[in-house]
């Protein structure tokens, strides 16, 4: 009985560190994300973005996806790749109002995946 208790307890604190981990690692990793894709999203705004600036974003992306990949689904990584795929095609067209619209869906995915890793009732149940 008492290990059969202090096994459970242990299992419930291995899985509440290790969503803790989970939250702060993907956090992390999304907060500096997000910051570089404020600032092509100011520069595709102005009309003023090249097709490097994206690259360079998507080569970002590309290093943290690496980390990202033993954390959140691959269909939603898969996402943000189609979002930076399809915005460099249209800074390069120079088609702005397509880019930025592309740029703004990508912004907010870096915002509300992280959300979906909160130790919150709604992400627990």
């Amino acid at each position: 009985m008492v290990k059969s208790i202090l096994s459970a307890v242990i299992v419930a604190l291995l899985l509440t560190v290790g969503a803790i981990y989970e939250h702060s690692a993907v956090k992390r990793e999304f907060t500096e994300f997000s910051f570089e894709v404020e600032q092509v999203y100011t520069i595709v705004n102005e009309k003023t973005a090249k097709e490097k600036d994206i690259y360079d974003l998507q080569e970002k992306w590309l290093s943290k996806k690496r980390r990202l990949f033993m954390f959140i689904p691959h269909g939603e990584i898969k996402e943000i790749d189609l979002w930076l795929t399809e915005s460099i095609k249209l800074v390069r067209d120079e088609k702005w109002e397509d880019a930025v619209s592309k740029i703004e869906v990508l912004k907010e995915l870096v915002e509300e995946i992280p959300r979906t890793f909160l130790l919150t009732p709604e992400n627990i149940l």
